[in-house]
């Protein structure tokens, strides 16, 4: 089910249109390049920028992992057993994602995350589980029954490079552009270009009601434009 967002944001005082910018279904490896030339480039205006979903990016590098390949180990079942549950995010309930953080970011790894992130969650902290664990593997994505297919059997291991990735674009093109991981639970900025015409928290405000069709809206790219 495509989800419904008002097109028009207002953060701070002013007021920001987000245009979703329809794709086709975007295979593994295939470049994201034609899309901006031929579908943003021509309705750019001096000020707007990009948002493009990590997804995408993730499966356009082809740093994806089936789950056909992936066989979860005794630790990541027993992980998975203590991590917070969201009744609108598949998050890491699923003994196969976090196996693929294990990969990520090693067996030794996760397991001082894990003693260190249960012995500050007594204390009321929480997240060092992912902060120790680093790697990144908070970005994972995927395996995702509702998702489209057939990225439902997919895992997303996060983009390389993200900003690298967006200041390649706005060299390219010259438009400028965040890399947003967008999801029910959060939005986080992973890479800016140099000329976004805004700070990259706020353009996490400006994305926060996670308005990109990453599914069967095939929306993923958003031209983000403020009213006069």
């Amino acid at each position: 089910m495509a989800k419904e967002h008002a097109l028009t944001i207002d953060v701070a005082g002013e007021q920001w249109d987000r245009i979703g910018i329809k794709t086709h279904l975007i295979s593994i490896l295939e470049p994201l390049d034609p899309i901006i030339k031929d579908q943003v480039v021509p309705q750019f205006q001096p000020g707007d920028w990009i948002a493009i979903s990590e997804k995408v990016v993730t499966i356009s590098q082809g740093r994806v992992v089936h789950i056909d390949v992936v066989k979860a180990s005794p630790l990541a079942k027993f992980i998975v057993k203590g991590v917070k549950k969201y009744d609108n995010d598949i998050g890491y309930s699923l003994p196969e994602k976090m196996q693929v953080a294990i990969w990520q970011a090693g067996y030794f790894r996760m397991i001082a995350a894990l003693v260190g992130g249960t012995a500050t969650r007594l204390f009321g902290r929480h997240g060092d589980f992912y902060r120790i664990a680093g790697n990144r593997i908070s970005e994972i994505d995927g395996f995702n029954p509702d998702a489209i297919a057939p990225f439902d059997k997919f895992a997303m291991i996060g983009p390389a490079d993200p900003a690298g990735y967006c200041q390649r674009l706005e060299d390219t093109f010259g438009v400028p552009a965040v890399v947003i991981d967008g999801n029910n639970i959060n939005v986080e900025v992973l890479g800016a270009s140099r000329g976004l015409p805004v700070s990259p928290q706020r353009a996490r405000e400006i994305l926060l009601d996670n308005p990109m069709g990453q599914d069967d809206e095939m929306t993923p790219i958003m031209l983000v434009r403020r009213r006069a």
